[in-house]
């Protein structure tokens, strides 16, 4: 079922969820067990990121210094197909832009409609730390816009070439959101502004980068719906339980810390997990009050606290 269609039916706020694949070499088993315990709760569906390819640099005992690429977290979709076969959980894998060309994402597309898959979520992804070879035979999406007017191209059976006795992929289509704004737009008008270029090139919901403090979450819906932007918007929250999330969580992901939060885990940093979960159920039932479609959990590694919150809710 796709994401939008979970939103139609539900008769209360839904609870998805988003998990990170397990590094390089690890077992597959590392990410179902997490999902196995999330399956009491009925997610309606289940995101899984995507990661490209990063360079490593190593110097050889003569000096010489070679450059080797791997992906640290392979398996998007691979995994996604064990989840929702495995389990009848939806899934939604991530797109990237960077790091993938549009042949590649059109390849990814043949082989999660082959396996079933309805939902994707096009992200433009993060900045490479190295500089991918051009292909003359190949072409990239630079924005997320550009890659959901690739998928909407789809839907509509428009390929990069023609293939005999192809058939539309009709997917539905998430796109992200920030409610403080993207770390790379100059204000919140003008992030609203492009939001709303991936809106109209196709999108069917938006999906917020995580916040935690609600009047952000509220304000921002507020200023898209007067951007004319109409497409369900669901918040993401992350669960905080440890002080050390105070500093690692704005650095990576470019979010502020309310300082009712920061203040009240500085001064008890031990009770930092029970502070976090008060703090989420606080904002999830604010959330749920006010008629949200969908709570979107960045679980990333952590299942533990948002299943406490779950139950507490």
């Amino acid at each position: 079922m796709r994401v939008i269609e979970h939103f139609d039916k539900a008769k209360e706020t839904l609870f998805s969820y988003e998990i990170i694949p397990p590094k390089r070499g690890k077992s597959v088993r590392d990410i179902l067990d997490v999902v196995e315990q999330l399956l009491p709760y009925s997610p309606p569906f289940i995101d899984v990121t995507s990661h490209s390819a990063e360079a490593a640099y190593d110097e050889l005992d003569d000096g010489t210094i070679i450059r080797r690429m791997s992906k640290k977290r392979p398996g998007t979709i691979s995994i996604c197909s064990v989840i929702q076969n495995r389990y009848n959980i939806d899934t939604v894998p991530h797109l990237l832009c960077r790091g993938f060309t549009r042949e590649e994402t059109e390849d990814a597309m043949i082989e999660l409609n082959f396996l079933g898959i309805e939902n994707v979520m096009a992200i433009r992804g993060d900045e490479l730390n190295y500089k991918k070879p051009k292909r003359a035979d190949r072409t990239k999406n630079i924005y997320a816009a550009d890659l959901v007017r690739q998928l909407n191209d789809l839907k509509q059976g428009k390929y990069l070439e023609d293939i005999a006795n192809s058939e539309p992929i009709d997917m539905s289509v998430g796109v992200c959101g920030y409610p403080e704004k993207h770390s790379e737009a100059p204000n919140l008008k003008t992030d609203i502004m492009y939001l709303k270029e991936k809106v109209d090139a196709g999108a069917d919901y938006i999906s917020t980068q995580m916040f935690f403090e609600n009047k952000s979450f509220f304000s921002f819906v507020e200023a898209c719906r007067d951007a004319g932007i109409t497409v369900p918007i669901i918040p993401g929250v992350k669960i905080i339980y440890s002080k050390h999330q105070l500093k690692s969580i704005p650095r990576n992901f470019h979010v502020d810390m309310p300082d009712e939060l920061v203040d009240e885990i500085m001064a008890s940093p031990k009770n930092a997990r029970e502070i976090g979960l008060n703090w989420g159920v606080k904002q999830c039932r604010e959330l749920a009050d006010a008629g949200v479609p969908c709570i979107h959990f960045y679980i990333l590694n952590d299942a533990g606290s948002v299943i406490e919150v779950l139950n507490k809710l």
